[in-house]
């Protein structure tokens, strides 16, 4: 990657151990890149009571994410649709 964003903060709370929220963003990839091409996006979570949750594994040629414990999500680039 030569620019753009690198890092996205969410912050300004937090949620109790039984609380879950989704976290959305959209984002346009650069036309060269072939459709069908796979984006991961690393995650780190990091509590307030210190733990700290890493969704950073990405897999090695041959392999997917369910040969990983905690694999990294992902998006595939497709076209978008026309409105």
């Amino acid at each position: 990657m030569k620019e753009g964003v690198s890092e996205i903060v969410w912050s300004g709370g937090s949620l109790a151990d039984d609380e879950y929220d989704e976290f959305v963003f959209r984002a346009t990839v650069a036309k060269e890149l072939p459709l069908g091409t796979r984006i991961y996006l690393p995650v780190v979570q990091e509590c307030t009571d210190g733990a700290v949750e890493r969704w950073i594994e990405i897999p090695a040629a041959g392999k997917n994410t369910d040969d990983y414990e905690t694999p990294a999500p992902y998006f595939d680039v497709v076209e978008q649709p026309r409105s």
